[in-house]
């Protein structure tokens, strides 16, 4: 950025302004470019343009780019909240939560009853796995903007997670009067209920036929009929629509393969039984219970059997664990994934880890004795969990590869799990999982417990029985009435897990055996070995 000048703004530049924002908000990134050039060319100190540059930058996905542009509007207007917020959930999207955590607390500082700001901090603070917090803030931005889409559609969002179905639909019905073809928001309505009928389904293949060139909304689109195509059992059109929604998904997408496979490759080569063996013991807080392994898996079902106890509580799927060790690391990488986060996890002091871990967990986490955190990736870090938080309890979901690795394809998710838009990419992710999740078990078998969603989902009671003795925990019965809680659920499965255990989903994927065969040969060359199950009949 150029040193301030003491050009004044004209008025072609406000008008150039307004352009460049309608462009943006069209689709026309390329006209709303050359109108920042032109304005920064005359003005370099112009704010509103910087702010345009970064707003277009996250667009199109150039992280660094948008936090350079966010990071001018600062440098010339530092209460600038909105700047601020964006700086927030843009360093938590790469995985630096030091540089998040400053710009949060500036984003607050500045937010001046902001709506679009405050909606700004509630995504923040939902990226961080606080969904109580992020309620406050997106609430607010609704009530000082009632009619606006795009707050309509995260409160939406939001409420599904505390179950709240029917605010989350009455929300999504206001946000499609005023905005119709609004594709975010049919998704979102799609998944608050099962499908009974084609009328929706007819709104959404109208949509699609309107759509040129907008993966993104395509995405939303295609996923929701995918969805509820399968409600009806239109196998074939369903999957037709989960490829369509994949392959537009992934354009928007940043995943670099090569540098998951490192960083999975140098977890692996680092945290030996000798380094856990090495230095001062971890913090010694008995009340965490950690749920992991890949998403989609029966993570959430397992969590909510736990959390129905008495004496535990659900914190939902925290991100504090590892925000903690990229803090406490100083991980400042361009790439959120790398070989030396693990070099840098590695010397960090595990006690510190530890307490840093519970302090910044406590107001998620209740005032009940035990808490549950579901963030399926924390099996990464799990001789770090072992280390830092040794009276832990760590309970591991497994599922027949090829259902586990369908169930990412077919589910679009907000912001996270990359690597699922793709079939070679979705198993190869897998089968990095599941080989270091089978290094894990051969250094620390005996200090997690490995339960199979199959086994919890078709024999409740005596699965349900075996976790909760593992976690030293009294029975209760209440454990086997899960669906009856009321508590949030920050997950895909947030609608799903409402109703009592069923097989439906165990072997899905065998309906769609012929147009997943990329998939299943991928595995197959992995050498992850498939579970042979029927399909169920329910």
């Amino acid at each position: 950025m150029k040193p301030p000048t003491n050009i004044k703004t004209a008025p072609w530049m406000q008008d150039t302004l307004r352009q460049g924002f309608t462009f943006l908000a069209t689709g026309n990134i390329k006209e709303a470019s050359e109108c920042c050039k032109r304005l920064i060319g005359a003005k370099p100190d112009l704010v509103e343009a910087h702010f345009l540059v970064g707003l277009i930058a996250v667009e199109l996905k150039d992280t660094w780019t948008a936090v350079n542009a966010f990071g001018s509007v600062t440098k010339l207007r530092p209460d600038h909240g909105a700047a601020w917020a964006n700086l927030a959930k843009l360093f938590m999207s790469a995985g630096q939560p030091t540089r998040a955590d400053s710009a949060l607390a500036k984003a607050v500082a500045n937010s001046d009853e902001n709506p679009t700001v405050q909606d700004l901090i509630g995504s923040v603070f939902s990226l961080l796995g606080d969904q109580e917090e992020a309620s406050i803030w997106i609430a607010r931005a609704v009530e000082k903007q009632p009619d606006s889409v795009p707050f309509l559609v995260n409160y939406a969002n939001n409420q599904m997670f505390f179950g709240k179905l029917d605010e989350a639909e009455a929300a999504l019905a206001k946000a499609l009067k005023k905005q119709p073809g609004n594709a975010n928001a049919h998704w979102t309505l799609s998944n608050i209920r099962k499908a009974t009928d084609r009328q929706h389904i007819g709104q959404l293949e109208e949509l699609i036929a309107q759509q040129d060139r907008n993966p993104r909304a395509l995405a939303f689109l295609n996923y929701g009929l995918g969805k509820e195509l399968e409600d009806l059992e239109d196998w074939d059109n369903a999957f037709e629509a989960f490829r369509r929604g994949a392959a537009s998904r992934r354009q928007t997408v940043d995943y670099d393969e090569h540098a998951e496979a490192e960083m999975f490759d140098a977890f692996a080569d680092i945290f030996t039984p000798e380094w856990l063996g090495t230095d001062a013991a971890g913090h010694d807080d008995p009340s965490p219970i950690f749920v992991i392994g890949q998403p989609r898996t029966g993570t959430t079902l397992i969590e909510r059997i736990i959390t129905s106890h008495s004496q535990v509580y659900s914190a939902g799927e925290l991100r504090q664990f590892g925000t903690c060790v990229r803090r406490l690391a100083d991980y400042r990488e361009p790439k959120r994934n790398s070989a030396k986060l693990a070099t840098l996890a590695a010397g960090i002091d595990c006690l510190k880890l530890g307490k840093a871990y519970m302090k910044t967990s406590e107001k998620m986490r209740g005032s009940l004795p035990r808490f549950v955190d579901k963030l399926p990736p924390n099996y990464l870090y799990l001789p770090l969990i072992l280390k830092a938080l040794p009276n832990a309890k760590i309970v591991h979901l497994t599922r027949d590869p090829m259902d586990a690795c369908f169930a990412s394809f077919k589910q679009l998710f907000a912001d996270a799990y990359p690597h699922s838009y793709d079939q070679q990419e979705m198993a190869r992710h897998h089968a990095r999982y599941y080989r270091l999740m089978a290094v894990w078990r051969e250094r620390y078998g005996d200090r997690f417990f490995d339960i199979a969603y199959e086994d919890a989902a078709s024999d409740l009671e005596p699965n349900a029985r075996a976790l909760i003795k593992y976690l030293d925990l009294p029975w209760e019965d209440a454990c086997l009435r899960f669906h009856k809680q009321k508590a949030a659920v920050t997950t895909a499965s947030a609608v799903q897990v409402r109703e009592p255990a069923h097989t439906r989903s165990i072997g899905r994927w065998r309906r769609y055996e012929a147009q997943l065969e990329p998939m299943r040969l991928r595995l197959d060359a992995e050498g992850i070995p498939l579970i042979a199950r029927k399909i169920s009949v329910e």
